[in-house]
């Protein structure tokens, strides 16, 4: 498309909703700054960018601040070592800052390792203060008053319908309900790439082959190796009838298909899950009640598991299925842990270009597996005693997400669309064998992409696209990785649907470095307001100063905040 071309009519959006007005007729706001979602990130993107002067509205297609932050997401991924959190500044330093605050932490302590005797207290990777395990309900009030503090508007309800773009620059994106937001600068804070798609940026899904960008563990991979990621390490029959394949697979948790060539490219997507906040105090505890169309054959491959691991002399708790952590006040985050857990493994390839009906249908899929498989931990007599005992333990809270009866508002959407830029994060930028320019935050975590089916290979069930890399040291964070492509679009910027191939993706996907990416996005588009030049064209020295001098993190081991 090029630069100079006036699109004479409205780019329709594939999930594109009847309004019952006119685009013309309908309400109008302005802004220097429009941010579609309010994720953590969009929050943390309107908020700078007020803070810097201009006028910032947030539209979020959900009734909620926070995205994962105050969706369930409440172990804060920071890296496997305690010393990564001090990669995390700016903004997202001082939401967790507040977090802690609001549990009593004394200031300057937020971040000071908790001292604990009891081991219930640690999870897995290391113990974290409550700035960093806290209830979903604090974060998504912490986030409310840094809107309510900045005077950002919100306009919940308000799903994407159409953009309108003019000389390559958005002019307006108009909602489902009617409204027409205009501005200067947008930014694209959604988990999903939407309002990029959208608006004609280039993008990508699923896996890159590994020889596009000189990669180890991209595309097809080979069975999971570790037993955490997905390794089955006792055989399993996966078909109907023991021992014949003509019987057909095992219903609902395998999925039909060869391993294929390793390292090629396909288009699917790693899992997707619930991370559900439950408690094991009775007086707050809902139960899980399983879904209306429960059946237990469904888990006839976790039942066969079970029998193989107890048979090997595996002795079996609930942290042999699935990890939790512990969050303030009785409550835990759950997460995917093993080859058969909280991930609804193979459910999350249609999701990224559905419409919204078909969304729906998708997160809907994914709660209905989590219940029943809760359910048949706690109920059904293949799950051993004292598993069945401890998952009893635990429900949902009667006082999280109330209007969702105590379920997340929030499906872990770990990876949709990505944009494609002129520069691309790549493996190389972060195990440090390349180092990225223009730095604008630190990813820290180790890459961590989950698996993407699982299938019989070899006459056993395998998990495939767990394998993974580690990330030696906190790296830095292009700024040429949030910008779409020269002659794409000049005003936007995307900070969660980034730039990175599939690989890279699985490192940066984290919540503190979403928060931020979208503080600098917020201000290089204020930057490219007052300069009135291309969000490509922004002076990355002027950008670099304003971000040390609002406590970014740039370079690892930088002395000052």
């Amino acid at each position: 498309m090029s630069a100079h071309v006036l699109l004479a009519t409205t780019i329709a959006f594939a999930f594109c909703a009847a309004t019952a007005r006119s685009v013309h007729a309908a309400e109008s706001i302005v802004a220097d700054v429009v941010v579609y979602g309010g994720t953590s990130g969009g929050v943390v993107a309107a908020v700078q960018a007020a803070r810097l002067g201009k006028s910032a509205i947030i539209i979020e297609s959900g009734r909620h601040l926070g995205g994962m932050t105050s969706g369930g997401l409440s172990w804060t991924d920071v890296g496997n070592a305690p010393d990564r959190i001090d990669a995390i500044g700016g903004l997202a330093r001082e939401v967790y800052r507040r977090i802690g605050a609001e549990y009593g932490v004394a200031p300057g302590k937020e971040f000071a390792p908790p001292a604990t005797d009891d081991a219930t207290r640690v999870g897995v990777d290391f113990a974290k203060p409550a700035s960093l395990s806290f209830e979903p309900k604090v974060a998504e009030k912490v986030l409310n008053d840094l809107v309510a503090a900045a005077k950002v508007s919100v306009y919940y309800s308000a799903p994407l319908a159409s953009v309108e773009k003019g000389a390559n620059r958005i002019t307006a994106l108009v909602a489902g309900n009617g409204q027409r937001f205009s501005g200067r600068v947008f930014i694209d804070a959604t988990y999903e790439g939407d309002l990029l798609a959208a608006a004609g940026v280039s993008s990508t899904l699923g896996r890159e082959a590994n020889a596009q960008y000189g990669e180890t563990a991209n595309g097809i991979q080979s069975p999971a190796k570790k037993p955490p990621a997905g390794r089955f390490v006792v055989p399993l029959d996966p078909y109907r009838t023991r021992g014949d394949a003509a019987s057909g697979l095992l219903p609902y948790l395998l999925q039909a298909g060869d391993l294929g060539q390793v390292g090629a490219a396909d288009r699917r997507i790693q899992s997707y899950n619930y991370r559900v906040c439950l408690t094991d105090r009775a007086a707050n505890r809902l139960p899980i009640a399983p879904p209306a169309d429960y059946d237990a054959a469904n888990y006839e491959l976790l039942a066969r598991w079970i029998a193989a691991r107890q048979a090997a002399g595996e002795r079996l708790t609930l942290r042999s299925f699935l990890k939790y952590d512990p969050l303030q006040n009785g409550k835990y985050d759950f997460n995917n842990r093993w080859p058969i857990s909280t991930d609804f493994i193979g459910g999350a390839d249609e999701y990224p270009e559905a419409s919204p009906a078909k969304r729906a249908e998708i997160t809907r899929r994914h709660e209905d597996y989590l219940r029943g498989l809760f359910h048949f931990l706690a109920t059904d007599k293949r799950s051993p005693p004292e598993v069945r005992a401890e998952t009893s333990r635990f429900g949902l809270c009667r006082d999280e997400f109330l209007d969702t009866g105590g379920w997340p508002h929030q499906l872990y959407v770990r990876e949709a669309r990505r944009m494609v830029s002129d520069f691309v994060m790549t493996e190389h930028h972060c195990t440090g064998a390349a180092v990225a320019p223009h730095s604008i935050g630190l990813g820290t975590y180790g890459i961590d992409m989950h698996a993407v089916r699982r299938i019989v290979h070899a006459g056993q069930p395998v998990n495939e696209g767990s394998n993974s890399v580690s990330v030696p040291r906190p790296y830095p964070i292009a700024y040429d990785a949030i910008v779409p492509k020269q002659g794409e679009c000049d005003n936007l910027l995307a900070t969660f649907a980034l730039s990175a191939s599939h690989v890279a993706f699985g490192s940066i996907r984290m919540e503190p470095v979403f928060m931020t990416l979208s503080q600098s996005a917020a201000t290089a588009a204020a930057l490219a307001i007052d300069d009135d030049v291309a969000i490509q064209a922004v002076d990355y020295k002027e950008l670099r100063d304003q971000l040390l001098a609002d406590g970014q993190v740039l370079e690892w081991g930088q002395p000052d905040r």
